[in-house]
């Protein structure tokens, strides 16, 4: 082996350029190898990376520091722009919950590494490390070494030891949210088939249709942007049946007893719809004979983004109604306030022609999708490592705080991926491409990592130290997830498969997640999941940080 890599120097870019990619393919091919359903996934890279490093094959400390920066910077940046359209929806009524008992997973996990550091005599770099592998969170790691780096009074050994820990506790990470699971189901002694059945395994706000017939006396000639509560419900009209022809209703449509009208919204408010307005109707609309049809689309024009649909006025002058609309794949009514933006999918409703022609107007080009526009992308970055590196000060910290390269960009791209649109700046990032840059930076960097820390994983394991690690961050996996399923059982009554999910998500944990997924037909799991994921991993990055920066 060494006489293959001794074809090139060791300092050169083309050697540096070799091993990172064969660590990132080897750990790859290593953590799809599943045992039980179960598998290293991504993490596998971090232990390829070890394997090399203790064997000696490694890299230019200038190279690997720069590549592990660029990684970290490239995987928090698209993980922002992925996590931040659900990020503040998800502290609403309907999650604040779920995100509380999340936190508190967080929370206490961090005060139990505080803990456990000092009454074992660990030292608060590889205890921030054995943080994350206990809870299989890979950005609260870089946040952990960047801190280090801040700080600058670590030597190269302290700098080492985050990813030992990490990598000493991460086994076990998987393996403990799975074995919470599991003994909750024992536990609470859960009858899989009924709790699959139960209304936690259904979104609350999923839409469906309603095809109500007018009986209420009270809206004979009224138009229907009249009709009592109608905005209040976000209800939309597609179709309306009127003396046996179907067209689309506008706000100035009259309403005649006996009409019947296809409306659109969350089963809960077209029942109280049904109820204001007749009840509902026996014949389904879009089963008759019709000229009106319907067709997804995306909207890629820059002159109608940031425009509401009441400002395009789509039903007066073209006859087509929107009913629903898609974006970061929650899909919700779209009422007549609602603002375009690059990349949204849109359901429009009417006749042929008529619908060809909004599609045209709104652009509807999906290969522009896959195009994403470049300038957002790197003006989000230069802003993320600007804000990163502001310093500002937190009680309790003699070192002025920063948010570093593991923060600053996460922040930016948050809130970017919120704002969505400046001027003709979009910074909508197509999935397959956020997930290719996510992917490149986290190989990246847990290749650094590994090469950096593999001289001395072999060691720590073996002794002492590595047995008390791995006690520990049993400990910091285990305990705050059984005390969240006892809260969530038998204080919230959440049912079975939601709790697998805050528990999968508060461990920002994919492959619990799969094994919930595993058990019975039921989308709670993925739906509690999906609403914690964002605070818990923005919480966690900023824990890593201030248990480094205060604590060291």
């Amino acid at each position: 082996m060494q006489g293959f890599f001794g074809l090139m120097s060791a300092s050169s870019v083309a050697y540096a350029i070799m091993v990172i990619s064969l660590v990132g393919a080897l750990g790859l091919a290593a953590g799809n190898i599943r045992v039980r359903k179960v598998n290293l996934g991504i993490a596998g890279v971090l232990f390829s990376g070890i394997l090399f490093g203790h064997f000696g094959i490694t890299v230019n400390s200038e190279v690997l520091e720069f590549l592990r920066e660029f990684g970290l910077i490239l995987f928090v940046y698209t993980i922002g722009m992925q996590v931040g359209p659900g990020f503040f929806s998800s502290l609403k009524r309907e999650g604040l919950r779920l995100n509380l008992m999340a936190a508190g997973v967080v929370l206490l996990g961090a005060a139990l590494t505080v803990a456990l550091s000092r009454f074992c005599g660990i030292g608060m770099p590889a205890a921030a490390g054995i943080f994350s592998g206990a809870t299989t969170n890979t950005p609260s790691l870089a946040a952990a070494q960047q801190a280090l780096k801040d700080l600058g009074t670590m030597g190269e050994e302290a700098a080492k030891l985050p990813g030992i820990g990490y990598a000493v506790a991460y086994p076990f990470g998987i393996l403990g949210t799975i074995l919470v699971m599991i003994l909750a189901r024992l536990l609470f002694r859960v009858d899989m088939a009924a709790e699959a059945r139960s209304d936690g395994g259904a979104p609350a706000a999923a839409l469906t249709r309603l095809n109500i017939k007018v009986e209420n006396r009270n809206l004979e000639g009224l138009p229907i942007a009249r009709v009592p509560a109608l905005e209040s419900l976000g209800v939309r009209f597609s179709r309306i049946l009127h003396d046996g022809r179907q067209s689309v209703p506008a706000s100035d449509t009259i309403l005649h007893l006996g009409d019947v009208l296809l409306a659109v919204g969350t089963k809960a408010r077209l029942d109280e719809l049904a109820l204001v307005m007749g009840r509902p109707a026996e014949v389904d609309l879009t089963s008759l004979p019709s000229p009106i049809t319907s067709a997804r689309i995306i909207v890629t024009r820059p002159e109608v983004l940031g425009r509401s649909l009441a400002e395009l006025g789509l039903a007066d002058k073209y006859g087509v109604v929107i009913t629903r609309a898609a974006r970061a794949e929650i899909e919700f009514v779209a009422v007549s306030d609602y603002t375009l933006h690059f990349g949204d999918a849109l359901l429009a409703v009417g006749e042929q022609e008529a619908v060809a022609k909004v599609a045209e107007l709104l652009g509807n080009s999906p290969r522009t999708l896959n195009h994403p526009q470049l300038i957002p992308v790197f003006i989000g970055i230069a802003l993320g490592v600007l804000l990163g590196c502001v310093p500002f000060s937190l009680p309790g910290i003699s070192a002025p705080v920063r948010l570093g390269l593991a923060g600053g960009p996460l922040v930016v791209a948050i809130l970017l991926s919120r704002v969505r649109q400046i001027g003709r700046l979009s910074w909508y990032m197509p999935i397959s491409a956020n997930f290719m840059l996510r992917e490149l930076g986290i190989i990246l960097f847990l290749s650094c990592v590994g090469l950096r820390a593999g001289g001395n994983f072999v060691e720590t394991l073996t002794s002492g130290h590595g047995l008390r690690w791995l006690a520990c961050g049993a400990l910091i996996t285990f305990l705050p997830l059984a005390l969240a399923a006892l809260v969530a059982r038998l204080k919230c009554r959440l049912d079975y498969f939601s709790i697998c999910g805050l528990l999968a998500g508060s461990m920002t944990d994919p492959p619990a997640l799969s094994f919930a997924n595993s058990l019975a037909p039921s989308s709670a799991a993925s739906i509690a999941y999906a609403t914690v994921y964002p605070l818990v991993m923005l919480l966690r990055v900023v824990c890593a940080q201030v248990l480094v920066l205060s604590f060291s």
